[in-house]
């Protein structure tokens, strides 16, 4: 008993009097224990390990050992009563109330609650508040049987539940129902008058449609999920909510069609989704490093979209959706290689054009990746490889650079990225203007300075522009980070670096995988089945029976 008194006073002056609480409910219940010399926590057979009191860590600093992250549940301790509402929401100027009375009879009043601008006041002042003053036999019977007629519909709400617990009571009020007391008899309702307003549905701004629909994903999650049923009204798309984050207590939809997708990769999903034990669910960096196979690498591992059309298209396939309640976009599991290379107008032009342009991005992911490092190793320490004339003219419009090869590349690679950023982060109304006059007058200043040569300015040049081929930013983000690399080994072993860097990338991409899938489908682990249709050249439709074996789908022909 000492030593829990002792690990709860060290707790207290730590993490406050909420976290004190806490741990006060866990000591007594006999499952945190303190450990003197290690000092180590255990909670329900997890151990959490901190450092030797006074250790000094970075400049001299304190080290503060990291607490245990207790969780209460029920959230809201108490009865579900209006009182407990005003001590939850006391010093919130949106919470309001106000009394009804039954059939307009004294006596019989109910007390109603809601959050101001979570709620429609047109809901609630016509089906609710009056069709309640204006029904007299409300009035006349006791308020127990008054809840049993208006759950039995004598209202024109569209859903009206009974709730218990202060947890329901509480998360309804945040979710934009409102809450109806009846104090003679104890119970409470629960009325959905959650207000409608929401972005417009407009055309995605980063996966602009050339031949397609016109719409996209917005922040409600009700209104993405509508969008998904529009397209594909099979019965077996299944739809499962889980709720993430402690203090956001944001939805998140898993999508995926019975019967069809892989039951394994859905539970891997579920499972992972489930574990995210954080405070907040905002940005798309919180789910993705969370349900990653590996967040070692620059390369994603899931795909994201912001077209509904995308994401039918791969809940057809046998992939698993996720939407964020929040987030314009939807994830699309397991993330292939290949996938990164894809768009939507692949599929809505000729499979020639579409095959010659899927070649023409691996061409352009090679181009980015390799031109910067292949022109430093080739000036640098072979230039016997070039013709003679190109070596000729490189070498004069070199001799009054003041610098090296290597630390021209770099200067032009890092000002490239320098500019992109600026264009990123500016109003896209002057955003694009500074792109080009930036690129424009540092490129032709630069090398009428003398300070690079414009060998070395067409070579980082191009090499950018390729990048900005690929279908997904992200992927391109993870190519410009590679770019970097190669181009380092590049300066230190020439050519035999650059080969170098290229086999560690290829045994980097072999080693991922992504829900048991390997990154490199379908070009590796095919399972030893013939690929059909989902190579590189995109062959006709109608040629395409199967779908990737990779998935593991339970259905696997996709036609006639």
């Amino acid at each position: 008993m000492e030593k829990s008194t002792d690990i709860l006073f060290l707790e207290r002056t730590r993490c406050g009097e909420q976290d004190e609480r806490d741990l006060a409910g866990q000591t007594s219940g006999g499952h945190l224990f303190h450990h003197p010399s290690a000092h180590i926590w255990r909670r329900d057979g997890t151990e959490y390990r901190g450092k030797e009191a006074g250790t000094v860590g970075f400049f001299g600093r304190k080290k503060i050992e990291v607490p245990p992250h207790p969780r209460q549940d029920p959230r809201i301790q108490g009865p579900l009563t209006m009182e407990t509402m005003e001590q939850v929401f006391s010093g919130c100027v949106d919470f309001a109330k106000r009394p009804v009375a039954l059939g307009g009879a004294q006596g019989q009043t109910a007390t109603l609650c809601y959050l101001s601008g979570m709620v429609k006041m047109e809901r609630v002042s016509d089906y609710i508040l009056r069709p309640m003053a204006q029904d007299r036999d409300l009035g006349a019977c006791p308020q127990s049987q008054a809840v049993d007629r208006i759950l039995e519909g004598a209202l024109y709400n569209l859903l009206v539940v009974e709730r218990t617990t202060a947890d329901q009571g509480v998360f309804d009020l945040i979710n934009g129902w409102c809450l109806l007391f009846f104090p003679k008899c104890g119970r409470v309702l629960s009325f959905l008058v959650q207000t409608e307003e929401k972005r417009s549905i407009s055309a995605s701004e980063n996966e602009p449609p050339l031949k397609g629909p016109r719409d996209s994903f917005v922040e409600s999650i009700r209104t993405n999920t509508s969008l998904l049923r529009r397209r594909v009204r099979s019965p077996g798309l299944r739809i499962k909510e889980l709720l993430v984050g402690r203090q956001t207590v944001t939805p998140v939809d898993i999508v995926w069609i019975d019967g069809l997708t892989n039951p394994e990769t859905v539970e891997a999903v579920e499972r992972r989704i489930a574990d995210m034990d954080i405070d907040a669910l905002i940005a798309t960096g919180n789910l993705e490093e969370y349900i990653a196979d590996d967040i070692r690498t620059a390369f994603p591992t899931l795909s994201c979209t912001e077209r509904p059309d995308r994401f039918s298209a791969g809940v057809v396939e046998g992939r698993v959706g996720v939407l964020v309640d929040g987030l314009p976009l939807g994830w699309l599991l397991p993330g292939t290689l290949s996938q990164f290379f894809k768009t939507p107008q692949d599929k809505s032009q000729s499979w020639l054009a579409a095959s010659a342009l899927t070649v023409l991005r691996y061409l352009c992911m090679l181009t980015t990746l390799f031109l910067p490092a292949a022109y430093i190793a080739a000036v640098t320490f072979h230039l016997e490889m070039l013709p003679t004339k190109l070596a000729l003219s490189i070498i004069s419009a070199k001799q009054d650079v003041p610098f090296t090869t290597v630390f021209e590349v770099l200067l032009m690679l890092i000002a490239f990225e320098i500019i992109q950023e600026a264009g990123l982060r500016l109003p896209s109304s002057i955003g694009q203007t500074v792109s080009i006059l930036g690129g424009l007058v540092v490129g032709s200043a630069a090398v009428e300075a003398r300070i690079v040569s414009p060998a070395v300015l067409i070579a980082v040049a191009v090499a950018g522009i390729a990048g900005y081929t690929m279908p997904s930013q992200d992927f391109a983000s993870a190519l410009r980070i590679w770019r970097f690399a190669l181009a380092v080994l590049a300066a230190l072993a020439g050519m035999f670096g650059v080969a170098a860097g290229g086999l560690l990338l290829i045994c980097h991409l072999a080693s991922l995988e992504s829900f048991g899938v390997a990154y490199l489908t379908p070009f590796a682990a095919g399972d030893g089945e013939q690929v059909e249709g989902h190579t590189v050249l995109r062959q006709p439709l109608p040629w395409v029976k199967l779908r990737e074996a990779a998935l593991k789908t339970q259905n696997r022909r996709n036609q006639r």
